[in-house]
């Protein structure tokens, strides 16, 4: 055991580099000295010569009220912290000095070293050389920061796989959906066995505008034609553009007839709307072709767009501007054997 005047000569110069965070308390409960990482957390704060007790609040175990109660509770593991606005919370252990000396009661953060660290901005001089606290925080920081630039990398990888994978489905020039995403949309419908139509408009007049106006007036047109589209129909639904000026329209769980001959009234309205560009006038129309999937036992999407597309010249041979249901065609058999003439 150390000597009291052996402890106070090294104390000063060796016990607080070994153990930066110890103190020291006397018989009567007061602090004599406080080494200088504790004494660090409460900067202009002397402590020297207040009672400890009255300082700090011994959480674990619950018993100990007095010094007489801690000297009981010698080299058991204590459970601390600051009393008042300081909640930083300390693990420790007192042991007896020379008798009648008083206690000397090492602290350490314990799990609560990492917010230490950051709250009072501690280093490595902060704590004893052989304690390596800092060295790990260093590794888990070093970590931490590996797996957020991964995370932040695998984030990144996603975004591009995402607008890769949109940009593989979408019309540069109008925004709208292209074919390959069309016939994605109609394979899972008819995969499902949900109820669908299929709308496929062709543009009346639109080489007109080209031939006339130019390659330009017929881009605006076009994206025109994609707004009012878009603007038609339910979010659910799949507009796609899947040709130079001719469009397909899938409503999802939407299959009465009246209800479509409906909206595709409205789009060849708002179409025949003119158009400005450049100064110039651009007219034009649109001729429809309407399908639902409860026209076939089994649909198939390469036969419900053969039928809609069959439908559309119908429309064209009525004098264009309207649209006609597949079943309104002239010689449609739906599924029947002869469906090989019809669409030969």
């Amino acid at each position: 055991m150390v000597e009291a005047g052996d402890f106070t000569a090294l104390a000063a110069e060796h016990l607080d580099r070994l153990m930066p965070m110890h103190v020291i308390v006397s018989e009567t409960g007061h602090i004599r000295h406080v080494a200088p990482t504790l004494a660090k957390l409460l900067p202009g704060g002397d402590l020297a010569g207040r009672r400890f007790l009255e300082v700090i609040e011994l959480r674990r175990p619950r018993n100990i009220h007095s010094m007489e109660d801690l000297r009981f509770a010698v080299e058991a593991p204590l459970h601390l912290r600051f009393r008042g606005a300081l909640q930083t919370t300390f693990r420790g252990i007192a042991v007896p000095l020379a008798a009648g000396k008083g206690l000397l009661i090492n602290l350490s953060f314990g799990i609560a070293v990492a917010d230490a660290v950051r709250d009072h901005d501690l280093t490595n001089a902060d704590f004893a050389p052989t304690d390596l606290t800092v060295e790990m925080l260093y590794l888990i920081e070093a970590k931490t920061a590996v797996m957020n630039e991964s995370r932040n990398l695998n984030r990144r990888l996603q975004t591009a796989r995402i607008a890769a994978e949109e940009q593989a489905y979408t019309d540069t020039l109008t925004g709208l959906k292209n074919r390959r995403a069309m016939d994605h949309v109609l394979a899972r419908l008819t995969g499902s066995g949900a109820r669908f139509a299929l709308m496929h408009l062709d543009l009346d007049y639109f080489k007109d505008v080209n031939d006339t106006y130019g390659h330009a007036a017929g881009d605006h047109v076009l994206q025109n034609v994609a707004r009012v589209l878009v603007e038609e129909t339910r979010e659910a639904d799949t507009v796609a553009r899947v040709g130079g000026d001719e469009f397909v329209l899938i409503f999802d769980r939407q299959v009465d007839p009246d209800r479509l001959r409906g909206i595709a009234s409205r789009i060849i309205e708002r179409l025949e709307e003119p158009v400005s560009f450049d100064g110039k006038t651009c007219r034009i129309s649109g001729s429809v072709g309407i399908g639902t999937s409860t026209l076939y036992a089994q649909p198939v999407a390469e036969v419900m767009l053969a039928d809609a597309d069959a439908a559309l010249y119908a429309s064209k041979r009525k004098g264009r501007a309207c649209a006609t249901l597949v079943n309104e065609v002239e010689g449609w058999v739906g599924e029947g054997a002869d469906r090989e003439k019809q669409t030969a």
